[in-house]
């Protein structure tokens, strides 16, 4: 296909092979700045040309060098002077079309109607209006988007602000609706106070006119912030198996790890972490480790801050098995129907404290009505049990 094109501007006298060596031409630059003028290659021009037959590079003769003007729907109207035009290669030697000319011949082919690039292009924007020229190709709109600026909004963002390939943060786990959203709003006010645009609202809301001339700062805490709200739009199925596919191996291979529990365990992960990467690191410092093993539970850890002793616990944890013989664990809710009205009565920290670490052995975990919906009736009443005797 671009040969095709190629072809065509060979036989309008706006294409010919380039007849000089990679020495050679860099002898024209040296001598270019040793006059201290600018180098371009047209000023070397062969008078004649050898048939291409597509071993050498091909290059694009500029037909008429004049300032070049174009609108662009963001910026405006634009220019540039004639020193911009320069004759550039559009076909190199192993047959391949370079991006100067490939990208005009594919979106013609593909119909696309509006260009959206970075300031950087502007420079080369003489370039591409001389190519559809003399190609006879409708201009499609120009519309130069705004720079993606490091967290300080002073500069681009560049690796030093820790700047990664799009697919890791597809492997850290960030959907692509949120990263579609976060990459949008940069950039382009929406207007009012939204933020989440799911599915088609996105298409929906966006406009050419919104769409701002200065940069807007790469905040990856926003990101972060959308990429949680996305994840509680996911259906529940999707929410669990997310979750499930970031437990490292280590999780993975305790003696109680099952699906159903992981399955539990999802939503009450997911309110704490905002992607994969989160929650892989969550598994490795041992927060998940209480709902797939059975904990080793410190006795004084049971004691309450009124308490003198953990013995004065224990008392309270009979009565709360007994409670538990006859709970609803089909859901956290059943669980604290059980055990509330007692809880009221002894206080809640002098029943929940002590029952949260019979169940987890940790200060810090979900609460004990959730833990005890995850883990089952049956391992509920083995892991308290275990603390009494």
């Amino acid at each position: 296909m671009y040969r095709r094109y190629a072809q065509t501007l060979i036989e309008k006298g706006l294409a010919y092979p380039d007849p000089y060596t990679a020495d050679e031409v860099a002898g024209f630059r040296a001598a270019a700045e040793a006059e201290k003028r600018p180098f371009l290659f047209r000023n070397h021009r062969p008078e004649t040309f050898a048939e291409w037959d597509g071993t050498q590079p091909l290059r694009f003769k500029v037909a008429t060098i004049q300032r070049s003007e174009w609108h662009d729907e963001v910026r405006g109207d634009l220019s540039a002077g004639e020193e911009m035009l320069d004759d550039f290669i559009i076909m190199k030697a192993d047959g391949f079309p370079t991006y100067n000319f490939a990208h005009i011949v594919d979106d013609h082919e593909m119909g696309v109607t509006h260009v959206m690039r970075g300031e950087e292009f502007i420079a080369s924007m003489p370039k591409f209006l001389s190519l559809y020229e003399a190609l006879g190709l409708p201009l499609p709109k120009f519309v130069t988007l705004p720079p993606i600026m490091g967290p300080d909004g002073k500069k681009k963002l560049s690796k030093r602000d820790g700047a990664k390939d799009l697919l890791e943060y597809r492997t850290d786990g960030y959907l692509p609706e949120a990263m579609r959203n976060f990459l949008a709003l940069i950039g382009w006010n929406p207007g009012g106070e939204q933020e989440l645009f799911p599915g088609e609202e996105l298409v929906e809301a966006f406009s050419l006119e919104r769409i701002q001339k200065s940069g807007g700062a790469f905040n990856e805490e926003k990101l972060k912030w959308m990429n949680k709200g996305y994840l509680a739009l996911l259906p529940q199925t999707e929410r669990e198996q997310y979750f499930v596919d970031a437990l490292p191996a280590t999780i993975r291979s305790l003696p109680q790890f099952s699906l159903e529990r992981a399955a539990k365990l999802t939503d009450t992960a997911l309110e704490r972490t905002h992607n994969q990467v989160e929650i892989r690191e969550a598994a490795e410092a041992g927060e998940y480790d209480w709902a797939f093993a059975a904990p080793e539970v410190p006795k004084e850890l049971l004691k309450w801050k009124n308490d003198d002793s953990f013995e004065q616990a224990l008392p309270r944890l009979k009565n709360a098995l007994k409670l538990l013989q006859n709970a609803d664990f089909g859901s956290p809710e059943g669980v604290k129907a059980a055990l509330w009205e007692y809880a009221e009565e002894v206080g809640k920290g002098e029943l929940l404290w002590p029952l949260r670490v019979a169940l987890t052995g940790r200060e810090r975990s979900p609460d004990p009505f959730v833990c005890s919906w995850v883990l089952g009736q049956e391992e509920t009443m083995t892991r308290v049990n275990g603390v009494i005797i």
